[in-house]
Parts: C-alpha cells; structure tokens; sequence
C-alpha cells in the first residue's frame, strides 16, 4: 500500500528543510552513474531546489560502457554536470601500493568509490554544494555498499526506501523508465547486484518490509548479510574516557 506520491512530496520537502537548516542557498551535489539511484536522487534534488542547485558528477574509470545513460539523466533533468575521469587516480594508488602488502580483489574493487566519493566531496566543496547520499533501504539491509565510498554523503534522502519504493518514486518523479528499469549492476566486477547477493531485490524488500519470506536459505543469506553489516549504518565506535561532556 506505498504511497509513491505522497512519499515523494515528503522527501521533496525534507530535502528542501534539510538545506534550510544546513545549507541555505547551496547545491546538490550527486555522483551520476547512469542507474536508478543516482538518477532519483538527482531528480529528488531538482523538483526540491530547482535544476539550477543541482550539480551532477559523472565519474568513469577510463571507460565506461554505459556513461551514454549517465548523459542521458543529466540531460533529462537539465543539470550542470562536470566529467572527472578517476583512472589515474585509481592507477596511482594501486602502482603506488607497498610491494610486500598482498592487495585484495576487494581492495581493488573498493577503491574506485572511495576516490569517488572524494571527488564529489571536492567539487562540492568548490561549488558551494552538499553531497547527496544515493543508498536505498535495501542495499543498506545487507551492507551492499562501501564504506566511505557511496555509503557517505552530508544528506540522505533514500536511505528509507527499499528498492521497490525507489523505483515507484523514480515513476512518480517521470525519470525516463529506461533508467529506473535499468538491471543494477555495482559497476565494481561486472555483475548485477543480484547476481552478487544471491537473491532478488522483490524478496528482500518484502521481508524488510513484511518479515516474511518463503525460503529458509535465503532468509538466513539475508540476516547474515544485515548482521555483519550493521557497523556500516553506525557512528565509528570512540573511547569515552570519562570526561563530563557538556549539555
């Protein structure tokens, strides 16, 4: 029983509030991939400041094969949008690595949105802007994201919506449909991301949603996922060494 317009003039306003508060006449910036999340943040963004506060970062490692969607959401919103390409900086981190440190397959796969998400915080930064964060619900659930990579942002509009729900908003909104029906794929190994997880995007949402689900494994897939991801959603754990903090 969503309510996908009343949703979207609920975040639309919470978006306006939030820049009320913290940041009166900044933009929105948001890291434009080409899939359904970036695509509804950034038309969340637009119907909530106007296209001239939004700020679209296209972000391809080298070459990317379907950067022609990402043009497609900032031409559609009519967006200024900037074009960094991060290979070098990719390449350096990685031919600058220690020799004797063994680097990871998900180190590798890790880096590029670290060095992503630094980049938005620097056009940001220089355009008077704020980060817009692009996680959903369901992908937080299960820890699908990098930490300090796309799980960041100085402000969240979808982190409460499951997948489902993004894509009735992402109707709502009229993002083109070839975009918000767009096959996710984490753009990291080539998959999609519901070849990486091992279920469908329909099975964990109704049971975020419901708490049911018909298969046992798959239950037990998911709850391990969210179990070990859950440090993902938090502050990073301090020491309190008993100092009175002030009210």
């Amino acid at each position: 029983m969503f309510d996908a317009k009343n949703a979207k003039d609920a975040c639309v306003e919470w978006i306006r509030n939030f820049f009320e508060e913290n940041g009166k006449g900044c933009n929105a910036v948001v890291g434009i991939s080409g899939g359904k999340d970036s695509s509804i943040a950034a038309a969340l963004c637009v119907e909530a400041l106007g296209k001239d506060r939004v700020i679209g970062v296209l972000m391809p490692q080298g070459e990317q094969h379907d950067i022609d969607k990402a043009q497609m959401l900032v031409d559609h919103l009519g967006i200024k949008h900037y074009i960094v390409n991060i290979k070098d900086a990719v390449d350096a981190v990685l031919n600058n690595m220690p020799a004797d440190i063994q680097v990871t397959a998900q180190t590798v796969q890790n880096i590029p949105p670290r060095i992503r998400m630094s980049t938005l915080y620097a056009v940001s930064q220089s355009c008077n802007g704020r980060v817009c964060n692009t996680c959903n619900l369901s992908e937080d659930w299960v820890g699908y994201s990098t930490r300090y990579g796309d799980s960041v942002g100085d402000f969240s509009p979808m982190s409460n919506f499951t997948v489902t729900e993004i894509k009735q908003i992402g109707y709502e909104l009229g993002v083109p449909r070839e975009l918000v029906d767009k096959t996710p794929i984490d753009g990291l190994c080539g998959k999609s991301d519901e070849e990486n997880l091992g279920f469908t995007y329909a099975e964990l949402d109704a049971y975020i949603r419901t708490g049911e689900i018909a298969d046992e494994e798959t239950k037990q897939m998911i709850d391990r996922r969210h179990k070990i991801n859950l440090f993902k959603l938090e502050l990073m754990p301090s020491f309190n060494y008993g100092i009175p903090v002030k009210a």
